[in-house]
């Protein structure tokens, strides 16, 4: 019969497997620190003293880059862009992951449409595409975040902290179609309420 000990080697085992299966850095940190912390109290207990420090350090590991994380300043940067060879390139590279969230304009590419990347660390992070649905209020067709980077900050820096970027331009309000219910918990979280436009529904926030 296997006993709680042996239990606790295959719960580790399964932890840290799933861990290495997380698109999410900061997510594959926080389960790989419970799948190392597992082993290193599997290590002891069956008197296994390399698996038991060797976890121990990596559980040591984790929590230092997950410090890091959680304290170092990203900064952020709005870049609107007309490179559309660039763009087109990164929509292309995460189209399918985009469908998983939200429906996909084919005419994406459209040059009446505002083209935005999102900056983290210089880095280009997320996309968001827009357009004008009619005077004051401005659809996100896109709003897309890498996996690397899917966490609320971005989002944080776009609907707030960038809000006077769109009423600059004369917009009052913000709409989206719902998509996925992941992409619908996002939009409310980020302060969309649904409301019916035209008798189409659409999640609204006002600027």
């Amino acid at each position: 019969m296997v006993n709680f000990v042996e239990w606790l080697g295959y719960a580790a085992s399964l932890i840290v497997l799933v861990s290495l299966l997380m698109s999410s850095v900061k997510r594959l940190r926080w389960i790989n620190l419970a799948g190392s912390l597992a082993f290193a109290v599997y290590g002891f207990l069956v008197g296994a003293l390399p698996v038991g420090f060797m976890n121990t350090g990596i559980v040591l590991i984790n929590v230092y880059f997950l410090f890091q994380m959680y304290t170092k300043k990203d900064y952020f940067t709005l870049l609107p862009t007309s490179d559309v060879t660039y763009f087109n390139h990164f929509i292309e590279s995460f189209k399918n992951d985009i469908k998983q969230f939200m429906w996909l304009d084919e005419n994406v590419s459209d040059q009446s449409y505002m083209k935005l990347f999102i900056l983290r660390n210089t880095v280009p992070a997320g996309v968001v595409v827009c357009k004008t649905k009619d005077q004051g209020t401005l659809e996100i067709l896109i709003d897309y975040v890498t996996p690397t980077y899917r966490d609320f900050k971005m989002g944080q820096f776009l609907y707030r902290d960038q809000k006077s970027y769109f009423t600059n331009l004369g917009y009052e309000r913000l709409i989206s179609k719902p998509g996925t219910e992941k992409h619908e918990a996002y939009l409310k979280r980020m302060g969309f309420v649904l409301e019916q436009l035209k008798q189409e529904s659409y999640y609204v926030k006002t600027l």
